[in-house]
């Protein structure tokens, strides 16, 4: 969507808001031997109480509430009686709606302690994203921002994910322009336009470019069971400089 009055940029900022909140309660319930159920069954008790829609469960009728991904699964990751571990790589992905505004975003973190080659991947992921970021300008082309993520992980020694983009979001869970990569593609050139929001998105592989659906209809992994991580944010561009409204 393009943000056009003040009415749309407090509903943004206002569903922004919750979503990161539940984002980052959930992080902080997210210790070694919780299931990702009692987790997502936490989210849903949040969502009601903010009065707000669950994107997934909303819009695509997902089986659950957020989309909670560990270790070798990437994204979309189905909530049931897994269990987090100490040192697993988890992905929590909250996005929703209230009063026909919607906004994304996820993050990526090691529960416990755990292997230094994930802490580095998360790294690299926060600064492919700021990367990317910093291309998000008024009149920029869109594949400048693939091209920063791309450059960022490759120096860092990582790969990024190809068939996992980011998206347009505001009215709809996802809506123009359909794909942010993170990756060049020349083709993808359109510019960015002043109230344009963006849920951007760098997923940083440790050696796959590539996910597939793995047979529950849903949940995303790679074909190595590399790791992956991923951090979401829902952007406003403008002319002043991006706006985040997940953080």
């Amino acid at each position: 969507m393009i943000v056009q009055t003040e009415e749309d940029l407090q509903g943004l900022k206002e569903i922004g808001k919750i979503v990161a909140i539940i984002r980052d309660e959930m992080i902080k319930k997210a210790e070694p031997g919780v299931t990702t159920k009692e987790l997502d069954d936490f989210a849903g008790e949040l969502f009601e109480k903010y009065g707000a829609i669950s994107g997934p469960k909303g819009e695509y009728d997902f089986p659950g509430f957020t989309c909670i991904s560990i270790n070798e699964e990437v994204a979309h990751g189905i909530p049931g009686k897994r269990v987090i571990n100490e040192g697993d790589l988890v992905n929590i992905d909250v996005s929703g709606s209230k009063n026909g505004y919607f906004a994304d975003t996820g993050l990526s973190f090691v529960a416990g302690k755990g292997d230094p080659l994930l802490y580095s991947l998360c790294d690299v992921a926060k600064k492919a994203f700021d990367a990317g970021l910093a291309k998000i300008k008024v009149g920029a082309k869109l594949n400048g921002i693939g091209k920063a993520v791309y450059n960022t992980a490759k120096q860092n020694g990582f790969t990024v994910i190809k068939n996992l983009t980011g998206h347009g979001v505001g009215k709809s869970l996802h809506e123009s322009p359909k794909h942010i990569m993170n990756y060049y593609e020349p083709w993808d050139n359109d510019l960015l336009k002043d109230g344009m929001v963006l849920a951007f998105e760098p997923f940083i592989s440790s050696n796959d470019e590539e996910v597939y659906e793995k047979g529950d209809g849903w949940t995303f992994i790679t074909v190595n069971k590399s790791y992956v991580a991923q951090i979401e944010h829902t952007v406003i561009v403008t002319k002043e400089g991006p706006i985040i409204i997940t953080e």
